[in-house]
């Protein structure tokens, strides 16, 4: 008797545990999709490729200006002295160590100019899905996808997922999803 008692009363404890467990809501949000929807994807972008290709037409100038001086060097004569070819050595030694040092510089101002461009949207974003997420009492909100195209969610299912709640949270009109035509 003892022991059904202890049973029962173990079970019970259980099950009032249980009920006042909160459950848990997990939800995701695409941000490509958020992101391309957003009037600041096509500024951002444009500002990009403006940006790329300012950077783009430096480094062919530089590299003009290293290919016409190699020319002139290969083109001189061979009773040049060598005080002069040794002086064109190194000046041609140092346009490619400037369009080296251009090439690195170059790429990070453009990953600069991303980040600064997209710190305001993230943020602007990441608050939206904030307040969708409680407003919709979820727990935990997933993006659906990670850099290298790798989907975080094995599984998921289409009604947890938040973000034309986010965009509409943003005051953005979600785009008609087309899906390509089946085989």
């Amino acid at each position: 008797m003892r022991t059904l008692f202890l049973l029962l009363f173990c079970y019970g404890a259980f099950a009032a545990h249980a009920q006042t467990t909160p459950t848990q809501k997990i939800g995701y949000a695409d941000w490509e999709y958020i992101f391309g929807q957003t009037p600041d994807y096509k500024q951002i972008d444009n500002e990009l490729k403006t940006h790329g290709a300012q950077l783009e037409n430096q480094l062919k100038a530089k590299y003009s200006e290293y290919q016409a001086k190699l020319n002139a060097f290969n083109g001189m004569p061979a009773t040049t002295p060598d005080a002069i070819k040794k002086d064109k050595e190194a000046e041609l030694a140092q346009l490619q160590e400037s369009i080296q040092k251009f090439q690195q510089d170059a790429q990070t101002s453009l990953q600069k100019k991303q980040s600064d461009l997209m710190v305001p949207v993230f943020s602007k974003v990441g608050k939206a899905i904030e307040a969708v997420a409680k407003e919709n009492g979820f727990t935990f909100i997933i993006n659906a996808q990670v850099s290298g195209g790798l989907d975080v969610l094995l599984y998921s299912d289409e009604k947890y997922n938040i973000s034309d709640l986010v965009l509409k949270k943003l005051g953005i009109t979600p785009a008609p999803v087309t899906t390509p035509p089946t085989k």
